[in-house]
């Protein structure tokens, strides 16, 4: 969702796409479109991922608890690679991106190793990601890190960040909205994270970092211009409108 509102920003996605193919990562491909979010135009951004790295982040039956059985044992076995935050750093590191963005990527990460280190008690070195270290969370962080440091952004400017309630199927099983990591990102980055009705997880982990990592102020100023307005739509449904919204002003 937020790399789609960056790129319908004007963010370059000929850059983008450069960045993501330069990874030293297999089994996902990248579709943008446009697509029609509760009444809006918006842009989708789309990790394609092949059978081995599959997930079912938006397959609501199974995110709420309901699991589909393909099997014969009853048992899901996929095959997705565990990664530690200095793997995820090399990957990043041999990338085709600007020093900025290579910068941003890398803190985004970091902030989750951080958050999903103390959700698990662990050292931070010693954090292995699964949902977050697979491939198409590197895709997504390494395209919302180039994509943000295409546009020249100097300022970020979030107020407040609604979440909903409910649980969440997870790696390690059900889990209460918000998760562990949200909670630990707020925390620690002080996000005014608010909990709204909305039944399910508005706030993944990976977007509560990349908020933290770009979030620079949480009031507007008095006299500002806005320039132009970018729609990011998401996957999953729910009662509120799936669409992450960006603006972009100018101060008077």
């Amino acid at each position: 969702m937020f790399v789609a509102s960056m790129l319908d920003l004007g963010a370059d996605r000929l850059v983008m796409l450069k960045a993501l193919n330069s990874l030293l990562v297999q089994g996902f491909e990248v579709k943008i479109s446009r697509v029609e979010k509760s009444g809006h135009n918006a842009c989708d951004f789309n990790v394609i991922l092949d059978e081995k790295h599959e997930n079912h982040d938006h397959d609501m039956q199974y995110l709420h608890g309901a699991v589909k059985d393909n099997s014969h044992d009853g048992v899901h076995h996929h095959d997705h690679e565990c990664r530690g935050i200095v793997e995820i750093k090399e990957i990043i590191k041999k990338a085709d991106m600007t020093p900025g963005a290579r910068a941003l990527a890398v803190k985004i990460f970091t902030i989750l190793a951080h958050a999903e280190a103390k959700a698990h008690e662990v050292p931070v070195e010693k954090v292995h990601f699964h949902e977050v270290g697979a491939v198409d969370s590197i895709a997504d962080i390494v395209a919302a890190a180039v994509c943000f440091d295409n546009l020249g952004i100097d300022k970020t400017i979030i107020p407040k960040i609604c979440d909903g309630t409910g649980t969440i199927r997870c790696r390690h099983g059900m889990l209460s909205v918000p998760v562990p990591a949200v909670k630990n990102i707020d925390l620690a980055h002080k996000l005014n994270l608010h909990t709204t009705e909305v039944e399910g997880e508005l706030v993944t982990p990976t977007g509560a970092a990349i908020a933290a990592a770009i979030r620079t102020d949480e009031q507007l100023p008095g006299y500002f211009t806005t320039c132009r307005t970018g729609l990011g739509a998401g996957k999953r449904a729910y009662k509120c409108p799936g669409i992450l919204r960006a603006v972009l002003i100018k101060e008077d």
